[in-house]
Formats: structure tokens, sequence, C-alpha cells
């Protein structure tokens, strides 16, 4: 019996697949057209369907407000009965329906029919449907094969349409240049916001900073070291550029060789040209740099690589649980 299952699950995943390569040959200009219409629009971009379609539609949606742009979704039944008035003039209506010919959606397409600044776009499987026809931009979904008995139940259609959103979605952002730090606005919570934590959020910063003056001596340093606790030193000239670094274990290494360190010059002893990381750098890309390097802490500029804005320590990163 297990076997048997497995073997309908694969079967059900193989049509789907089918109709998945059948969609990336449709891929066209007026594909093209949806992106640019969503690029240009000065409104919102709402997106509507009916039963299945209308949880794909409201998926789409939300992937494009979580990537930055204005969208919200709207249920074509209710459009009936008052919700037309959530569409307004310049925003861009997505209407995703298999057949293109539910009842539903009469009233909605008639409404931007009579509001000419509303661009509504289409995407259906029927040529022959109100939906295409009426459309500003229509996008026909390719003659699929659904998974299940009787070639009826919504799969193969859904998982199409599913797949061209996320197609929409990315093209839009890859030409906005969308950025991790553009993504990171949009989620400020939960693992995602904390994996997208810059180092700029973490680091210590102003007087938590362990400078110290390269022609310090290293019973200086000490003092210095101790006060602040960890574990490094940034040492710098009298321009404030940052010219190397010492480690508590360096401290360690130097008076195992000497009997009198107390009087030994930083800037002979310091590791010259210390690891930096820009102040936007995903915190868990600092850490991986840490983990490769064998070392706990990175200097962090802004615009001049040559002054250290801050420290970032290993404890810093693994405190704000991004691992």
């Amino acid at each position: 019996m297990k076997n048997r299952f497995s073997s309908i699950g694969k079967e059900v995943i193989q049509i789907e697949i089918n109709a998945l390569k059948k969609l990336k040959k449709t891929i066209n200009k007026d594909f093209d057209k949806i992106v640019n219409s969503i690029l240009k629009c000065k409104g919102k971009v709402v997106l509507s369907g009916v039963g299945k379609s209308g949880i794909i539609s409201k998926k789409i949606s939300s992937t494009l407000s979580s990537l930055g742009i204005s969208s919200f979704y709207v249920d074509a039944g209710s459009c009936s009965h008052g919700d037309l008035g959530m569409i307004s003039t310049a925003d861009v209506l997505i209407i995703i329906s298999h057949s293109g010919k539910s009842a539903e959606l009469k009233n909605i397409i008639q409404y931007t029919k009579r509001n000419k600044n509303i661009t509504l776009v289409g995407i259906t499987s029927k040529r022959n449907s109100l939906l295409y026809k009426s459309s500003n931009i229509s996008f026909l979904l390719p003659e699929i094969t659904e998974a299940g008995p009787g070639n009826y139940i919504p799969t193969s259609s859904t998982t199409a349409q599913l797949c061209l959103g996320d197609a929409l979605a990315i093209s839009t952002i890859k030409q906005r240049k969308f950025s991790k730090l553009d993504f990171k606005k949009f989620h400020p919570s939960g693992s995602l916001g904390a994996k997208l934590k810059t180092v700029g959020e973490l680091m210590y910063k102003g007087k938590e900073i362990p400078f110290i003056n390269e022609n310090s001596n290293i019973k200086s340093a000490l003092k210095v070291s101790n006060n602040k606790n960890l574990g490094v030193l940034i040492a710098v000239n009298k321009k404030g550029n940052t010219t190397g670094i010492i480690s508590d274990g360096d401290f360690k290494r130097i008076n195992y060789k000497s009997e009198n360190i107390n009087n030994i010059i930083i800037k002979k002893v310091m590791k010259k040209n210390p690891i930096v990381v820009n102040l936007n750098t995903l915190a868990v890309e600092a850490l991986t740099i840490m983990n490769n390097k064998k070392i706990t802490a990175l200097c962090v500029f802004g615009k001049n690589k040559k002054k250290t804005i801050g420290l970032i320590h290993m404890h810093n990163i693994l405190n704000a649980n991004i691992v």
C-alpha cells in the first residue's frame, strides 16, 4: 500500500512538472508587458480571482507586498457588494481565472472598462473568454492536464498560476535592483528577520570600541583591554586610521616569548591590515568570515575603509539568535 501511494505521489508531481514545462514555453512579450505595467504602476497592484485562483492571487499579492510593491487582494465575488471601491484610478488590476468566464468576474471587468485609467491584466487559459478579450494586457496560460482522475481537480493549473506569479515578482524586483537590505525592511521579525540583520545593527560602536594608539606600549594596552573586555584591541595612528589589531591571544604569546613585555610598542607586534567588513554586511556573512579565518571579531567600516566605526564580535551574532 505504501509503495502504491508513493507511485501516485510521484505521478502527480510529474504531471505538474509537465505543466510547468508548458508554462515556460508561453513566457513571451505579454509577460514583459505585465512586468512593465507593474513597474510603471503609480497606484497599487491589485490581485483578484475566484475560488482556487483567488487563493493563488492572494498569495501572489502577498509576495509582491513582501518585496516592497504596494499590493493587496480583493475577492472578485465581494466586488459586487461594495469592494469595487477598493480599486482606484492608476491601479493595475491583475485577475487570474482558469476559465475566464466566472460570473463573479463580470462586474469587476465592467468597472475597469468605466475607469479607463485602471490597467486590467487578465491571466486565463481560455482565449475566447470574457476576461481575455476585455483585458488591456492578456496572458494565455497553456492548456494543461490536471493531476488526479477526470482532469478536473485544480492542481496543475493552480501550480502554473503560482509559478507565473513568482516569475512576475522576481522579474520586477530584478529590474528595480531590489537588495537583501530592501527585503529586510519588510521582514523585521521572526527567524528570517534575524538572518537579515546587518553588522551595523549588532556591532559595538562609539566609546564601546576598544581603540589603542599604535605607539602605545603593551602596559597601556592591557589596561584598555581589561576595561573593554572584548578580547581584541584596534590599533590606530594619529589620524585615527586603523593600522592593526591585537588580541588577548597575541598578548599571551608575546608574554611567553619575552620576560618584560610592558614597554613593547603595539605597532611592532600587532597584526597589520586587519580583516574588515562594511556595516551593511549581513551578520551571518560576517560570522562565516570569522569561522573561516578562525577569529572572533572584525573591524567595521562605513564610507571610509581606513577608519573603523564599529567592532562586530562573534558573541554579538550568537546572542542575536541568528544561527
